[in-house]
């Protein structure tokens, strides 16, 4: 029979690649990372992996175990969250990580509201941007990540998540408030062809939601600052150094800038809460869910 333990270092090495990176996430020393996968191999009767250089690649063989593994280790959360559900009363600690935004948006109010609801659950928050959180998510690192529609590195995984609709929310155009646009009543992106951009770091979807929006409009924006924190992209737009696109709830009114909402059809996020399959019904992690999506209804908060 085979071995579930081996299976979650199966699961280990697909999502991280390396012998390393999965000992790493599951706090075991690469030796016995290793020796598991070659235990697993006797036990199929079968090779895995094939080894290139310091990576190593699954076989087809591999490949059909690591999905079955997701079934597998999917089921036996089921089992741990049925099992926790049985107990009496909700008291411990879940984890949550999302971006900043939502924070404000939704956990934080979600906290304010579990003090009255569930006073023996504590919430630790973790400021992960929404491409990151899945990731610490599937590690096992938090019991429940706020992410965004756009963040397609890992929805395809289906199996391994379920997602929770909070609110969906546009992006704004930010002008320095000297702009020769900022007494418009909204702005079309390809009236800002010329202007220098401010976007966060590649690799965060919010910056390939600006480059797509101007793309889409015929041009290819000229990015000369970037920041992952939207407070810094606004204070370079207050500073007078470019344009942005920014989510309207990042945008502090106060903070010197005019924010104009994008003509026609504007940029959107999705946002959600996510957990991993098989603990959606896990008390504690329960409890907290249902707070998350009860605080949807507070504050600037658009409808999916």
């Amino acid at each position: 029979m085979i071995d579930p333990r081996r299976l979650l270092v199966l699961r280990a090495l697909a999502d991280h690649g390396t012998v390393r990176a999965a000992a790493e996430k599951l706090y075991l020393t690469p030796s016995a990372v290793s020796q598991q996968l070659t235990v697993l191999e006797n036990e199929v009767g079968q090779p895995l992996l094939v080894r290139q250089g310091r990576r190593v690649r699954l076989t087809a063989a591999g490949e059909l175990l690591v999905e079955h593994a997701k079934a597998v280790l999917a089921e036996l959360e089921r089992a741990e969250a049925s099992l926790a559900a049985c107990a009496e009363g909700t008291v411990g600690t879940v984890g949550v990580a999302s971006f900043a935004s939502a924070i404000t948006q939704v956990v934080a109010p979600s906290i304010v509201a579990l003090r009255q609801r569930a006073p023996d659950v504590r919430v630790l928050v973790r400021d992960a941007e929404g491409h990151n959180s899945l990731m610490m998510l599937l590690a096992g690192e938090i019991d429940i990540a706020i992410s965004m529609e756009y963040t397609s590195m890992l929805q395809a995984d289906a199996r391994r998540v379920s997602r929770f609709p909070l609110y969906a929310e546009p992006f704004d155009v930010v002008l320095p408030p000297d702009h020769r646009l900022g007494a418009a009543a909204e702005v079309a992106i390809d009236e800002l062809r010329d202007e220098d951009w401010i976007a966060p770091l590649p690799g965060n979807p919010c910056r390939a939601v600006a480059q797509v929006c101007c793309e889409n409009a015929g041009f290819v924006p000229t990015i000369t600052h970037t920041s992952d924190d939207f407070h810094a992209v606004v204070a370079l737009v207050a500073a007078g150094t470019g344009v942005a696109l920014v989510p309207r709830t990042a945008i502090t009114r106060s903070e010197g800038v005019v924010a104009l909402p994008v003509a026609g059809k504007p940029p959107t996020r999705r946002v959600f809460a996510a957990v991993q399959r098989g603990r959606e019904d896990h008390p504690l992690v329960r409890v907290v869910l249902d707070a998350l999506l009860a605080s949807k209804e507070c504050g600037a908060i658009w409808p999916l």
